[in-house]
């Protein structure tokens, strides 16, 4: 890899640079799946395949998009969130070919016909991706729903479903109630003899369309484990050893390249039904939890969340009124502001006690919260501040600021690694609004002149505040007690939807320092917000035009100054192009350039994997120091027909300064995508990574031409030791589990420390633990968890992992999140048989009715829970008992105990109280007009199962094409009139 040069990208958009690259990489590790990203196309040199990536991406914008109207002009606006949100996603996807826990599990890839454990294995995921959902803990459920649609895709690339001729996805992987194809036993031959790198037609006629009445599924073998029996399909590709057992060759769909898919011709077939199978997942996973919890999944237009940590001892009553005021003006400017409801988060804090959370999406709940803080108590110092961020980083969603208020130092310092991880994998920032009143200083004699705890600050005593800030791209504002209330204006400028960063930069001269930024024209309200002591600030627009802010009124800017923060507002208006600011400082000063845009960017560092799947694995924490890697950026919020073109990234030193410059091309993942993104996807190589903190600038042209620009405020930490989490285990109530990681040093043997934490006290021992690493060694680990019997199932644990070096600076970091699940789930969804249809309608539809009356039940332990007219025109009843056949269809006798009635549109019913035990039955009849001939009944257990019960007024169900976009399982009522014994399900 190191043998690679920069200067393959001066060529940007030159096809060669990537043959030439790919070349170098052609030796890598064998691949037994799609292929998981777009860098996987250039290792196999299949340009036009479709990969894990682009599978899952576009099926989540194309759900996505049905679940807000289907508005092109939305896709601009589904925020910086929702892309975040599937990438991890992705991530969790990809991860599958990568991690070395489930990389060659044959399981994981539906591989070496393991279809009945796969599957079991895929129903498990689907369940715990409800539980998690439900518990509204999405973080672990888009982790989940990755590991479900890798498996799922990998279906349909490595068995011989697609040989078989079938035009519709599997049902019964996922919904064991559906139509089942046996499995070819393991002395069945499946495959004939194939010697070239294309394989036509050498699946034995079983496992083909020519036997339609009694086909077999297989999959194919991969490599030596297991061993593959005689006669039995290899994966294939010229990386499988296994191609050259008999029967040789191969069946993966894998790619469009002969090299590594002996099965190429039916890529694209193959990844069709893939992606049909992932828009039946996100449908029905939309279906089971409702619209609104979906886009909150998926974090879409979601407003940014306001997250307070308040320290309430008693010299703190100016700083509680003044977040309680700020809070109450936000959350009425956001009444009048579209979008999806906003999450708040509160953690009062003082010695020793924290908490409790508050994490609420209703303002009103968060208001009464804020109301109710007191400041009484303390007068001693320090506090247990960073146990309270701690707290609230684990409860806020990523991409969050959080706002500190306190005037004490932390008491909790042992914690700042672990909170400083928490604050970098969320890419959230930390601002702290910290008070003193000169006033409240203690006299001569120890005594304080205020009723509270106030001394004097020392900058030692915040230098973790100052550091968490910086390090997270928030800001540490020192100010009074009398200028708290205009201070925390920052919360409101900081918290407004689409805001972007055009400069952050600190400086520590006491000199003049000289700043520049760029104004495009796709942004407005722009603000900087200076931290420290300004002697002079002389503001410069493109034009030439200058204002000295400090003593003079001008037409480019108006400025707010209070104590220890400057606030500064351009004025309309705003003029594109370069603006310049000339600063002179008494001490640490912080510039901070926002605006409002949705044009943004995401980023991760990565590295290729050369283990059994190729493509680039992303980077877990800090990326290591002085060796190459790929830098890979999706920008979000582009309209669709934006011309936007984006050259080159910055990496900037701490001061601003340029440590070295990385070329972009497109990565392409949207190439073979129907509909156009709104985040297009860019990789740089980085020849070299710095060995000192910097972050990230990207620069671009908008469609006037102007030059573009937003910085990534996080500080990246390079570093020479590595975390890595080979697998993340389930908590199951009353049982105990084990996590294995690995330590990667790439600098000499030296001795290093690691520390554990979560936030639910499941850990056996926390560390730190002190071991020794061999020069550009790796130590092997453990990290045990014991979960106690009355822990929730859906709850997620959040796991922070932090390594030191003894001898250095060098320090990083690894975040998982484990889920609680219940030791035995309840995986089976409810039935709905039919009882009767009467149908008579003529050929004018308006004239008559039609009505079904069917029986429902739960096939598994949980229980009814919830039914919902999906689709349809006509009114679906409830009754206990079922209604007799000789019943006026439009009349409810007192004897059938006729309990409600439902409408398209109408919220899910629930009716778990209505049955008294699971297996009892809730009788239904559904009446409509012959004009709407169809409907669509959903039916949920208490374990989050969902049935799609089909209805129709008489036309016999359609065999293959009949079949629902969304894959869901079905039942079809026909006939004029017939009776079916249910009297076995009470």
């Amino acid at each position: 890899m190191s043998q690679v040069s920069g200067r393959m990208w001066a060529g940007v958009g030159k096809q060669t640079s990537w043959f030439v690259l790919a070349h170098l990489f052609l030796l890598a590790g064998p691949c037994t799946a799609f292929l998981p990203n777009f860098w996987s196309r250039v290792l196999t040199l299949s340009w036009d395949s479709r990969t894990h990536q682009d599978l899952t991406e576009q099926a989540v914008l194309n759900v996505t998009l049905e679940t807000l109207g289907g508005a092109a002009e939305e896709q601009s606006r589904l925020g910086r969130g929702f892309w975040r949100a599937v990438g991890e996603v992705v991530k969790s996807n990809a991860a599958m070919d990568f991690l070395s826990s489930t990389r060659s599990d044959p399981v994981y890839h539906f591989d070496s016909e393991r279809v009945d454990s796969a599957m079991l294995m895929l129903r498990q995921f689907w369940a715990h991706t409800l539980l998690s959902v439900r518990a509204s803990e999405y973080q672990s459920a888009r982790h989940s729903l990755g590991q479900l649609l890798h498996s799922l895709q990998d279906f349909y690339s490595h068995s011989n479903w697609v040989e078989m001729d079938q035009r519709s996805i599997y049902l019964h992987l996922l919904h064991p109630e559906e139509a089942a194809i046996p499995v070819a036993k393991g002395d069945t031959p499946t495959c004939m003899e194939c010697f070239s790198a294309t394989c036509r037609n050498n699946l034995l006629p079983p496992l083909t369309k020519s036997h339609q009445d009694s086909q077999l599924l297989t999959t194919g073998y991969f490599s030596t484990s297991p061993p593959k029996p005689l006669g039995k399909c290899s994966h294939g590709g010229i990386l499988d050893s296994s191609r050259y057992m008999g029967a040789k060759g191969g069946i993966n769909k894998d790619s469009t390249s002969p090299l590594f898919s002996p099965h190429h011709y039916l890529h694209k077939d193959a990844a069709n039904l893939a992606s049909e199978a992932t828009l039946a997942v996100l449908r029905d996973l939309r279906d089971s939890v409702g619209p609104k919890t979906f886009l909150r999944l998926f974090s879409v237009q979601q407003v940014p969340a306001l997250v307070f940590v308040m320290d309430t001892t008693g010299s703190m009553f100016e700083e509680i009124t003044a977040a309680r005021l700020r809070a109450h003006s936000i959350i009425q400017n956001r009444a009048r502001l579209p979008g999806q409801p906003s999450t708040f988060v509160l953690v009062p804090f003082h010695d020793p006690e924290v908490g409790p959370v508050y994490e609420t999406d209703d303002p009103d709940q968060f208001m009464q919260h804020m109301d109710s803080l007191m400041a009484l108590g303390g007068g001693d110092e320090p506090e247990m501040c960073l146990s309270a961020i701690q707290l609230a980083l684990t409860h806020s969603p990523a991409l969050s600021d959080v706002f500190v208020f306190t005037d004490a130092s932390p008491k909790d310092a042992h914690l700042f690694d672990l909170v400083k991880a928490l604050a970098l994998s969320k890419q959230s920032k930390v601002t702290f609004l910290l008070t003193e009143d000169l006033d409240d200083a203690p006299d001569s004699r120890g005594r304080k002149r205020g009723g509270g705890r106030r001394r004097r600050r020392s900058s030692d005593r915040f230098s973790l505040y100052s550091s968490l800030s910086s390090l997270s791209g928030g800001l540490t504002i020192f100010t009074t007690n009398s200028d708290i209330h205009r201070v925390s204006s920052i919360v409101e400028d900081n918290t407004a939807a689409d805001k972007v960063t055009l400069l952050h930069v600190e400086s520590d001269q006491d000199q003049t320092s000289s700043h520049s930024f760029r104004v495009d024209t796709s942004i407005n309200n722009i603000t900087l917000h200076i931290s420290g002591t300004l002697t002079e600030c002389i503001l410069t627009d493109p034009s030439g035009r200058t204002q000295a802010l400090l003593s003079e009124e001008g037409s480019l800017a108006e400025l707010e100054r209070f104590q220890g923060l400057y606030r500064i507002c351009l004025l309309p208006p705003i003029q594109p192009g370069r603006w310049d600011l000339q600063a002179m400082s008494d001490g640490h000063i912080t510039f901070s350039v926002t605006g409002d845009s949705s044009v943004d960017f995401l980023y991760y560092f990565a590295t290729v994997t050369n283990e059994t799947h190729p493509g680039l694995a992303r980077v877990e924490g800090s990326p290591v120091a002085g060796v190459p890697a790929f830098l890979v950026l999706a920008v979000t919020g582009l309209a669709p027909g934006d011309e936007a073109s984006f050259s080159h990234v910055t990496l900037l030193g701490a001061e601003g300064q340029s440590l070295q410059q990385v070329l972009l091309n497109s990565s392409s993942s949207s190439s073979s995508s129907s509909s156009s993104y709104s985040a297009e996807e860019l990789v740089g190589w980085v020849e070299s990574v710095p060995r000192v903190p910097f972050c990230v600038q990207l620069t671009g042209r908008d469609r006037r031409g102007n030059r573009l620009e937003r910085v990534s405020t996080e500080t990246v930490q390079p570093t020479h030791v590595q975390i890595q989490v080979s697998s993340v285990p389930h908590l199951v109530p009353g049982h105990s589990s084990v996590m294995d990681l690995s330590i990667l040093n790439h600098g000499p043997e030296r001795l290093f420390s690691l520390t554990a934490d979560d936030d639910h006290g499941y850990l056996h021992t926390r560390g730190p633990h002190r071991f020794s690493v061999a020069g550009r060694g790796m130590f092997l680990s453990q990290v045990g968890f014991h979960t106690p019997a009355t822990a929730r199932p859906g709850a997620t644990v959040t796991l922070t992992l932090t390594v030191q070096a003894l001898d250095s600076a060098d320090t990083n970091y690894a975040v998982a999140y484990l889920t609680v699940v219940p030791p035995d789930p309840d995986t089976s969804p409810p039935s709905c048989s039919a009882a009767r249809v009467q149908s008579s309608c003529p050929p004018t539809c308006s004239q008559s009715t039609w009505s079904a009356s069917l029986a429902v039940s739960d096939r598994g332990r949980s229980g009814l829970a919830a039914l919902q007219l999906l689709k349809g025109e006509g009114i679906l009843t409830l009754f206990h008992n079922p209604p007799h056949p000789s019943d006026n269809q439009e009349e409810a006798k007192p004897h059938h105990h006729h309990k409600a009635t439902l409408e398209k549109g109408d919220p899910p019913l629930k009716v778990s109280e209505w049955v008294a035990g699971s297996s009892q039955p809730l009788w239904v009849r559904y009446t409509s007009t012959c004009c709407a001939t169809q409907a669509e009944l959903l039916v949920w257990d208490a374990a989050g199962n969902m049935k799609r019960c089909h209805l129709t007024s008489g036309l016999p169900r359609q065999q293959g094409g009949g079949r629902e976009a969304s894959g869901a399982p079905q039942t079809a009522l026909s006939g004029s009139c017939f009776l079916l014994v249910l009297w076995s399900l009470v």
